[in-house]
Parts: structure tokens; C-alpha cells; sequence
């Protein structure tokens, strides 16, 4: 199987949420022609343009049957978190996301899989509608965002919600968003090209420094985009753990290298050297084939660097293409086979 666990979806349209809330900052849709859409803030800020590949369903199954990809795992767009917003309301609007989400894994149970967002602002709301997502809705877990308002993943008030997630068995997808340092590299697009990889390390640094992994074992946590620059920088950390561990070592944790495999990422690396790296580093078992679909930065060959790697053995492209995300997931491959 060819399950993709990373893979984009928003609704077509939504209610004016400026309207509807009283306030401004949020996105819409405008669609200028069809099949093409632009996401606008509501102050005329241009996020970017979107094709109906970001909400048709069978426009989507369409591009999936000429990768040969069977299940696409699909979370919001970053930029819809809301996470600065009034808590109720972004609990409204989560749950719209989700009840939408929700709705087209009804429709299509073997080849899509959804995964709610929450109001991480509120962890007593985030919880709520976590259970929601997973009780009623059948959502297997969540996106979230790398830091929560610019705080880090490691604070305490996060903690019961990580608890929740783990007594729930809700997996959580790990996704950069607001990267540090943004507003002093707007040129290039480096906030996209060296925030991302950076900042999913900062999620993956705090959540191992502070203890997170330790503290919640079953907790299953997958970053995307290959783990940003964290393997390629574990040598860096595990001599900071050594060389001063007054500064790094605050929560009596193992050697950074220890926790290789105490978590999954996706496999977006474009590049097989650096694939093959990160499977020396943590394993085939840990990672999944994604593809940020569908956004020109994620891999829009869906997997093809990976199938052309003749040196990779058939059990650990098995691993890469299916056997990861279904554990990540906690669903069994046979449920989706399609007859």
C-alpha cells in the first residue's frame, strides 16, 4: 500500500468569519474563477492562491489514482489554526474544520483519513474538542501547530492536553507554522526554504528537553517535513547535553540521541542522501512517505524519489510507504485495502 500521511484540505467555502465574530484577522476564499481561489486575510493581505486540488474531494482521488497512492492522510492548512483568536470562537470555528473533515472521511472510508485541529490557546477547550474529534467523529488525531502564540511545545499548560492525547490514543501531526525569525528573512522565501526545517526542530528540541517524550512514552507524535534540521543536527545536541548540561540537561533527560525513534516524521526530504541519513538516524519504522500536498514545496511526485532507490530493500520501502503511518496512525492496513 501507498498511504500518504501529510497531505492538505480546507473546505470550499465558510461563513464570514469577521461577520461572524465581530472582529478582523481571519481568512477567506475568493474564488475569481473556477477552480482557482486566492486566500485572502480579511484586511486585503494575499496569502496565496489555491487550485481545486485544496478542496475537491474528486479532483484530489483524481491526482491520487496517477501516483498510485491509495489513502491520503489530510489536516488544515496552517494559517486556519486561529490560535490568536477568542477561545469559544476558535473552538467554533475547530469544529466546523472538523465536522467538515469528518464528513469526507464518511464518504471516502478507504481512501481518506482525517485529522482534527483544536484551539491550542485553551488547553480545557483543546481537550474538549479533542475528545470530540476522536469519540464522535472517528478522527484518529490532530494537526498542531510547532509553537502555540510563539510559546513552545514544552510548557506546562500543555501538559494535560498531551495527557488527554495519550489516554485518548489521539496521534498528533506536528506542522511549522509562524517561524521564528520570519520578519528578518522575507526575502528568498526564507521563512519557507530555513524557518520551517528550523522550526520544526524547535518544536522536536522543546518536546525532548522538556521532558514530554519521557513523561508521556505512548504519546504518538509525528513532525513534518523529514524532522526539519533535527537529524541533521543531533550530533550538535547531544554534545550540548554533555558539554553543558546546566543549560540543556533542566529536565534530567537521556542523551538526545536516545530519543531517535521516540517519535515519527514524514518523508519530505527531496533528497535521497538525506532520506537515507535520517533512516540511519531514526529508522524506517519512523518514518512516513508525505507530500504536503498539495503545495508546490511538498513533493508533487508523491514518493518517486523513494521508489527509484534501488538500494532501499522491499521491507523498508513497506515501512515508508504504509507500515509507519498506520502505526502512527493506530489503524490497520486492512481496513483500507481497496477490492
Amino acid at each position: 500500500m501507498k498511504i500518504d500521511i501529510h497531505a492538505h484540505i480546507l473546505p470550499k467555502t465558510w461563513p464570514n468569519l469577521k461577520q461572524k465574530y465581530g472582529y478582523g484577522g481571519f481568512i477567506y476564499l475568493d474564488h475569481f474563477m473556477p477552480g482557482r481561489a486566492k486566500m485572502m486575510r480579511d484586511d486585503g493581505f494575499f496569502f496565496r492562491e489555491i487550485r481545486a486540488n485544496c478542496w475537491d474531494p474528486a479532483v484530489i482521488l483524481e491526482e491520487m489514482d496517477a501516483f498510485n497512492v491509495d489513502v491520503m492522510t489530510l489536516c488544515t492548512v496552517p494559517v486556519l489554526f486561529n490560535y490568536w483568536a477568542r477561545p469559544k470562537d476558535a473552538l467554533d470555528w475547530s469544529m466546523f474544520l472538523n465536522d467538515h473533515m469528518a464528513g469526507i472521511q464518511r464518504d471516502y472510508p478507504k481512501r481518506f483519513i482525517g485529522l482534527g485541529s483544536v484551539p491550542m490557546q485553551d488547553t480545557r477547550l483543546a481537550i474538549q474538542e479533542m475528545t470530540r474529534c476522536v469519540e464522535e467523529l472517528g478522527l484518529p488525531g490532530l494537526e498542531i501547530g510547532s509553537n502555540i502564540l510563539d510559546k513552545n511545545l514544552d510548557e506546562e499548560e500543555f501538559f494535560p492536553f498531551y495527557e488527554a492525547a495519550e489516554s485518548l490514543g489521539c496521534c498528533l501531526l506536528v506542522h511549522p507554522w509562524e517561524m521564528m525569525g520570519r520578519d528578518l528573512m522575507r526575502k528568498y522565501w526564507l521563512p519557507w526554504l530555513v524557518g520551517m526545517p528550523a522550526e520544526t526542530s524547535r518544536a522536536i528540541c522543546s518536546m525532548m528537553f522538556g521532558g514530554v517524550f519521557d513523561r508521556f512514552p505512548k504519546l504518538r507524535v509525528l513532525f513534518a517535513h523529514g524532522g526539519g534540521s533535527w537529524p541533521h543536527t543531533l550530533g550538535r545536541l547531544s554534545h550540548g547535553y554533555h558539554c553543558r548540561p546546566d543549560l540543556v540537561n533542566l529536565n534530567e533527560i537521556r542523551d538526545p540521541r536516545e530519543y531517535a525513534g521516540a517519535f515519527w516524521v514524514d518523508g519530505i526530504t527531496h533528497d535521497q542522501d538525506a532520506l537515507r541519513y535520517t533512516l540511519d538516524v531514526i529508522g524506517s519504522r519512523r518514518i512516513a512517505y508525505g507530500t504536503d500536498y498539495p503545495f508546490p514545496l511538498g513533493d508533487l511526485q508523491h514518493g518517486k524519489f523513494i521508489e527509484s532507490m534501488d538500494d532501499l530493500s522491499p521491507t523498508v520501502k513497506e515501512d515508508l510507504f504504509a507500515n509507519a503511518a498506520f502505526e502512527f496512525l493506530g489503524l490497520q492496513q486492512k481496513d483500507f485495502r481497496r477490492t
